[in-house]
């Protein structure tokens, strides 16, 4: 008798269906194993149920309902293939950028701090053995350096201002304090080092809420290096040409700004142990806080500077502050910063320098011309009111145009 049933289901046969079986079988089970390849194309397998290969590995062929054999696996085990290749390829290239990039990262890292280090070490060597420094933290070449390290060596984005004869910069030392530091090519200076220097430093021993505290100098061969106090908010000048900036300026405000100013110069001009004339009174030179504290800056400076032609022209902006007889008499008094203190007065007042009011000044325009057409008194209070017009009137005192008639700058801190 021969074998005609085969069940051979369940069994992990594995490899390819051979081709050559009993020729008796008319039934063969060979589902639920890991066989693969093609299935025999002899008559028996072409007429056999696909139930036979169910759940195999990867059988193919003439089978109703299994895959049309060889090609199709060909083509899955080819795209296996190319997906491998183009999967290597992907992370062989991502790995290459990210070491290119790290690769340049780590130079230009490299390049920066020789750079930064060489930047230091040429600041040490402007040095030409003679500084001068009454720095509170250090000598003079080592607060250098920390201004060097400050401003990146006086790059363009520290810049602040820009003044006569000099250069301001912003320069946050690594203590946290943030001083504003005054550049001045020593060429712009009259006198010799050793009289700059005891200037100077009697310029450290003047102390008062309302002027810019002066921290320190330093010296090298080329320049001079002047520390002050960081104002927040700028100059008035800044402030009032800004629509929100004036908009701040409230009337309280501005009488008080204005008083801030006559108790600067009062100090300078009756307290200190010397009388200090200011001489470059200006919308520029006053510095607010962040409370609006209004501080006077560069007391003293300007006498210290060569008064030739090019420093004059530069002046020719803060020429509107200057009393007239300088035009004609090269001798600065108090009543000098008195005039420019008046013409101030004016400007925090009318929101612009009063240039077009000067020659036109009359008590029928006090309130409808000289206000801040931004800010309406209406809105303040009458204290603040009477405050505003006591203003107008000290400050026309003020720019007489005789020097005697000015009053003193007591009367305008009361």
């Amino acid at each position: 008798m021969e074998l005609q049933e085969l069940n051979l289901s369940h069994n992990e046969l594995v490899g390819p269906i051979p081709s050559s079986l009993m020729t008796s079988l008319i039934s063969l089970d060979l589902s639920y194993n890991s066989l693969e390849g093609p299935v025999p194309e002899s008559h028996f397998f072409q007429v056999a149920p696909l139930v036979w290969f169910t759940h195999n590995k990867g059988l193919y062929g003439q089978v109703h309902g299994l895959p049309l054999c060889h090609q199709s696996w060909s083509a899955s085990k080819g795209d296996e293939e190319k997906q491998h290749k183009i999967i290597i390829l992907g992370v062989s290239l991502i790995f290459g950028i990210l070491f290119i990039l790290f690769l340049i990262i780590g130079i230009c890292t490299l390049l920066y701090y020789k750079k930064k280090r060489s930047t230091i070490n040429d600041a040490s060597e402007e040095f030409d053995g003679h500084f001068f420094s009454i720095w509170r933290v250090s000598d003079g070449k080592e607060a250098y350096k920390e201004i060097i390290r400050a401003t990146e060596n006086f790059n363009e984005k520290y810049h602040i201002g820009t003044g006569a004869c000099s250069i301001v910069y912003k320069a946050t030392l690594s203590s946290g304090v943030t001083l504003a530091i005054k550049k001045i090519q020593k060429e712009e200076v009259q006198m010799n080092e050793e009289a700059f220097e005891n200037e100077i430093q009697a310029l450290t021993e003047i102390r008062h809420r309302n002027i810019v505290r002066f921290y320190g100098f330093c010296s090298t061969n080329k320049f001079n290096f002047l520390a002050y106090e960081y104002m927040v908010r700028g100059s008035l000048c800044t402030n009032l040409r800004s629509e929100q900036g004036a908009m701040e300026l409230d009337w309280i405000k501005r009488v008080s700004i204005v008083r801030d100013i006559a108790q600067a110069l009062s100090y300078l001009h009756h307290d200190c142990n010397l009388p200090i004339v200011h001489r470059d009174i200006t919308s520029n030179n006053i510095l607010l806080d962040e409370e609006y504290k209004a501080c006077v800056a560069d007391f003293g400076i300007s006498r210290l500077l060569k008064s030739n032609s090019s420093h004059w022209s530069f002046l020719a902006g803060t020429y509107r502050y200057m009393a007239p007889e300088l035009s004609y008499v090269m001798r600065v008094t108090e009543k000098c910063d008195v005039y420019s203190f008046g013409i101030i007065a004016l400007e925090i007042i009318h929101g612009t320098h009063p240039v077009d009011l000067l020659n036109n000044l009359s008590l029928s325009m006090l309130v409808k011309d000289m206000l801040d057409p931004r800010l309406p008194l209406h809105v303040a209070d009458k204290v603040t009111t009477n405050q505003v017009l006591a203003v107008i009137l000290t400050a026309m005192q003020c720019i007489n145009t005789d020097p005697q008639s000015r009053p003193t700058i007591e009367l305008g801190s009361q």
